[in-house]
């Protein structure tokens, strides 16, 4: 099982959008149409959530998942 990481990208993002929004996770969760045990989870770092859902998140903030090209050094320590 992946662990959480609450420092990755996307969590930093949206925690860091909801809170310049003074927006509460429960406020956030009501205007998006996700529940609030989803922002909770992503705002943590869960690494299996629904990707519509993390974009019906993303969106509010005018933005979206999207694929992004990595450096050869990132996909060394993939293994690539």
């Amino acid at each position: 099982m992946q662990e959480w990481d609450r420092h990755n990208a996307i969590a930093n993002f949206v925690r860091n959008r909801r809170k310049k929004s003074d927006l509460t996770q429960i406020e956030l969760a009501d205007i998006t149409g996700v529940g609030i045990r989803f922002v909770r989870e992503l705002e943590q770092g869960k690494p299996n959530l629904m990707t519509d859902k993390i974009n019906q998140i993303l969106l509010f903030f005018g933005h979206t998942l999207t694929p992004t090209p990595i450096s050869d050094e990132t996909r060394r320590n993939l293994g690539e």
